[in-house]
């Protein structure tokens, strides 16, 4: 069975939207930040995996383009030398 990566980012990225909108109607409810702190904090444990793993894709795409670029640069243009070695 094959880890479907992209259901586990919809699936924290809603848990953290979701804790994030109780943290804060809590917040309002009841006045009190300090309370609800541990309710921000399991919001923001769900998107730090997402961040990290966007940054990681970015970084690997660029790291491809860049290496196209490079081969494409060292690629040889087949032009030969019309000067004779003697």
């Amino acid at each position: 069975m094959k880890f479907d990566k992209s259901l586990l980012k919809t699936v924290l990225f809603s848990l953290g939207v979701v804790a994030f909108v109780i943290a804060t109607y809590q917040t309002v409810l009841q006045n009190d930040l300090v309370g609800n702190y541990w309710i921000y904090m399991i919001s923001l444990s769900c998107w730090l995996p997402l961040q990290y793993w966007r940054r990681q894709e970015a970084r690997r795409t660029k790291e491809i383009e860049v290496a196209k670029q490079v081969a494409a640069l060292n690629k040889p243009t087949g032009k030969k030398n019309s000067k004779k070695k003697r």
